[in-house]
């Protein structure tokens, strides 16, 4: 059972694009599948942690609307942060799951129980995954990994007959 997804950002909630306009001000693009599947995975039972090794407010912005209380932004050393929430919420690395896309989420693809990475990641990081999505990162790739998850809890035709 699933009990923490842990999200990567850049690449994995968006595109991995950053636009900045002739101020200085960092905009990003989030889709809303992507949120409305976050969604659901809380109100199963899953709680959602957004670990970014990229300062940014636009993505504690969309972690505050998503109601994502662990939103970690600016981190060096992500395997730490992992540990850490694994230890505050008493649960094992086999109750984890983590979506990331590049290198730098190498270690927390091969810690946690269940991991994937978006089909637009690098091969070699598609070979360290239990799943690759079909979507990009960006374009509903979280959303296509959260109903995985919640098929692998056994919740995910209660949660589509709650919409008929």
């Amino acid at each position: 059972m699933i009990k923490l997804l842990v999200l990567d950002v850049d690449g994995v909630l968006t595109d991995g694009g950053i636009i900045y306009d002739e101020n200085g001000f960092e905009t990003k693009r989030f889709d809303v599948k992507d949120g409305l599947g976050i969604k659901l995975a809380q109100n199963s039972g899953v709680e959602v942690a957004v670990i970014s090794g990229r300062k940014s407010k636009v993505t504690e912005i969309r972690c505050r609307e998503l109601g994502i209380r662990r939103c970690f932004t600016g981190v060096k050393n992500k395997s730490e942060c992992f540990e850490a929430l694994e230890k505050e919420m008493g649960i094992t690395a086999a109750e984890t799951a983590f979506i990331g896309d590049d290198i730098n989420d190498l270690a927390l693809l091969r810690k946690a129980g269940f991991s994937a990475t978006t089909s637009d990641s690098f091969d070699y990081i598609k070979s360290q995954v239990h799943y690759v999505t079909v979507r990009t990162g960006g374009h509903g790739a979280v959303r296509e990994f959260i109903e995985k998850i919640l098929e692998k809890n056994g919740v995910w035709e209660n949660i589509l007959n709650s919409f008929l």
